[in-house]
């Protein structure tokens, strides 16, 4: 099963999961990688840990600025 069908399966938006895993993998600890896999990421972007991780990110930031409806 490919990595987008696994996030479908899930009920995850395949490029939200893409943009958030790519964001915390470069410092994410290699013992805890599993928990990246789209049949763990709902629980794990609820971790505080996780979510300092995307909160810091600028390039997050950026993106999601990019698709906020307009004020």
């Amino acid at each position: 099963m490919s990595l987008l069908a696994s996030c479908q399966l899930h009920g995850i938006q395949p490029w939200a999961y893409l943009r958030d895993l790519l964001c915390v993998l470069p410092s994410w600890p290699r013992s805890r990688v599993l928990e990246l896999a789209p049949a763990f990421w709902k629980q794990t972007r609820e971790h505080e840990d996780a979510q300092q991780r995307l909160a810091a990110n600028v390039f997050r930031a950026v993106t999601l600025a990019d698709h906020a409806p307009p004020v």
